[in-house]
């Protein structure tokens, strides 16, 4: 019945090792809700065999670890907790929170084609939503926490509701970089055209100047073989000459 079902879950949620499994388990849900199975990948071992909870495949080959922390034994203890003790299990929640967070930066390995930050998911709206409000800590410890996590170790933490809001917040991010990148791509090459025609330009002003040098030397012979000519006319007394054909100079080739 529900209370059975209900009591199997208390039990799995205050074992250490059952915690880490459930979260494992909710992450894997929440991915296969919102990503084809290609996209993903639970369970993702990396070249020195540590494993990561999932990665999601981007563009380009890289890929975004995520890892599911499941911080709630003292989290739960805390909530039921009143004065000393209540702050005391606070700092532990804390020190735990910052524990995960600096274990799941050490799954940000750019050199395996892992994008420079990573995903951090608590599978526990509630404790997510103290961290964000302050009630885990005091004196804006737990945002100083998530700015500890965001700042010094590049991890982001989310919650299964906020978990799409910054996937796709990220997905959107690279569609745009994408973009840049193609219209850089575009004015670089638009500036190469700019400089073939201007030195297509230069090689056919060369060469109209070329031919017009070459012209003038063709004319310039035939004006001598028509003296040569004139010279044979009066030796051999003959009417008969060479009629001398010349050559128009080339247009220029105006630059504009």
């Amino acid at each position: 019945d529900v209370a059975t079902d209900l009591k199997t879950l208390q039990n799995v949620l205050q074992n250490p090792k059952q915690r880490g499994v459930f979260g494992e388990y909710y992450l894997s849900s929440v991915l296969e809700n919102i990503l084809a199975p290609g996209q993903y990948q639970t369970q993702y071992k990396f070249r020195d065999g540590e494993m990561v909870d999932a990665v999601i495949f981007l563009d380009k080959g890289q890929i975004l670890p995520v890892d599911s922390k499941f911080s709630l034994e003292n989290y739960n203890r805390m909530i039921e907790a009143s004065g000393k003790e209540r702050e005391q299990l606070m700092q532990k929640v804390k020190a735990d929170l910052k524990g995960r967070i600096d274990e799941t930066s050490k799954y940000i390995r750019p050199s395996e084609h892992t994008m420079d930050f990573a995903f951090m998911f608590i599978p526990s709206e509630s404790l997510y939503y103290d961290l964000l409000i302050n009630n885990v800590g005091q004196g804006g410890s737990s945002r100083d926490l998530i700015e500890y996590a965001f700042r010094e170790k590049h991890v982001i933490i989310t919650s299964p509701t906020s978990f799409m809001a910054y996937l796709q917040t990220v997905l959107q991010g690279l569609r745009s970089l994408q973009i840049e990148e193609q219209a850089k791509d575009i004015q670089v090459r638009v500036g190469k055209l700019g400089q073939h025609i201007a030195k297509f330009e230069e090689y056919m002003q060369k060469l109209g100047n070329s031919l017009g040098t070459t012209v003038n030397h063709y004319n310039n012979a035939h004006k001598e073989l028509g003296k040569v000519d004139k010279d044979v006319v009066k030796i051999a007394g003959s009417d008969s000459s060479v009629e001398v054909l010349t050559l128009d100079r080339p247009s220029s080739i105006d630059k504009k």
